[in-house]
């Protein structure tokens, strides 16, 4: 599958463009045979690095033809490997300071490290997914975790991807699942989005909604031929995935793919909760998703919103400082100003029956349970290793951590 990209340079029914990096996309069985032409259609490089873990190694990165004596090679120990900076120096070590090209052989935690890597040093890079893990393959951003805390750095996206559906077909059955966990959470994402608009005007593009809903009911269609590792089926995993990465890419920002369900995942990844988890950022994001679906269905519940104003007066600087040790400095300036003064009650209590009709076309969170086990997915805070009593807290904390409006944070507004 060779994906079209023109549609992304066509002007678009909301008044804007949607501008990508991208200009090669091949989603196919074989396709790592395709990667020397790619690169060639891309320009002349004389020193290429590669950055893969023992596993990607093996699974796909050696087989690479022709290129691989081009490589300086930065194999990482797949043990507990994490976006944060002591991953970003181990690959710098063992990469020749001088590349050119820059290829990401993995799944999402190695393309952050090479995303972050490449925009460091000005160079291009080519994404090799080696399981339909995440959408952030084609990300702008690199979600890293840097100092103990969660952060968002600018990056690289990369100009091409090669993805082989031979070697995502046989990928670990957990990674194609948190794929799949990640596209779900799509559901609140897009929810989120939609509730801010309607509440504060925020821009919003109705065709990349669109396409985003399109792509989740599509894999949702075939998710027994996904967990029986059907090659097409995950072919369509990755296209969904790629869509979603490339939607964030055209809108300028995260908000077509990432809401409460993500804050949520980064919340538990900043362990002020829990301890360090065994989890995917797609079965966290399932996890979020399922969650959500369960508590903004509790909005269903409340008939007049004005005999359930909660008396929000602002954020309580002190509670984030205590809540958030270690990390109060950036969780302050995400908070500053505070996003809800965007809010006006009146506003959220007129239109509130809006709000409900868009809640009541989520699924519930028994569907999303159901989307997970069939695909052979986590759907809770225990599969994750987080204790379910700190779902309160996890509600409570989740909306501060990134400046963005959803309708977690509009939900301090009520009493629920």
């Amino acid at each position: 599958m060779k994906v079209d990209l023109s549609a992304f340079s066509a002007p678009c029914s909301c008044g804007r463009t949607h501008p990508i990096s991208l200009k090669e996309c091949r989603i196919a069985r074989g396709a790592l045979n395709d990667l020397p032409e790619v690169i060639d259609n891309l320009g002349k490089f004389e020193r290429i690095g590669m950055i893969c873990d023992d596993n990607t190694w093996a699974a796909a990165a050696h087989r690479v033809p022709g290129l691989v004596a081009l490589f300086s090679q930065a194999k990482l120990d797949p043990a507990h490997l994490h976006a944060n900076e002591r991953a970003v120096a181990a690959a710098k070590a063992q990469l020749n300071p001088d590349c050119d090209l820059l290829i990401a052989v993995g799944a999402g935690t190695v393309h952050d490290i090479t995303r972050f890597i490449a925009h460091e040093w000005g160079v291009p890079f080519v994404s090799v997914p080696t399981a339909p893990s995440v959408d952030g393959f084609v990300s702008t951003i690199a979600a890293m975790t840097w100092g103990g805390c969660k952060k968002s750095f600018p990056s690289t996206p990369p100009v091409a991807v090669v993805a082989d559906s031979d070697v995502l077909a046989v990928s670990p059955q957990r990674l194609i699942a948190a794929g799949v966990g990640d596209l779900l959470g799509k559901y609140t994402a897009l929810l989120d989005w939609k509730v801010t608009n309607l509440l504060n005007g925020e821009y919003i593009c109705d065709h990349v909604v669109k396409m985003e809903e399109d792509a989740v009911d599509e894999v949702r269609a075939c998710l027994p031929e996904i967990a029986a590792g059907d090659a097409d089926a995950i072919e369509r995993l990755m296209y969904g995935l790629i869509l979603s990465g490339l939607a964030m890419q055209g809108v300028g920002n995260s908000r077509p793919a990432s809401g409460s369900e993500h804050h949520m995942s980064h919340l538990w990844e900043m362990q002020i909760l829990n301890g360090e988890l065994d989890a995917y950022h797609g079965e966290q994001v399932a996890v979020g998703t399922v969650l959500l679906c369960d508590y903004y269905r509790k909005l269903l519940n409340i008939d007049d919103p004005r005999a359930h104003l909660s008396g929000y007066t602002g954020i309580d600087e002190e509670m984030l400082c205590r809540r958030f040790p270690g990390c109060s400095d950036g969780i302050l300036e995400e908070n500053r100003p505070d996003p809800l003064s965007a809010i006006d009650v009146n506003v959220l209590c007129d239109k509130f029956d809006e709000v409900k009709a868009m809640v009541a076309k989520l699924p519930s969170a028994e569907e999303v349970i159901d989307y997970m086990k069939t695909c052979g997915g986590v759907y809770s805070l225990a599969q994750i290793g987080v204790d379910p009593a700190l779902l309160p807290d996890t509600l409570e904390l989740a909306p501060y951590v990134r400046a963005r409006l959803t309708l977690l944070r509009i939900m301090k507004l009520l009493k629920v």
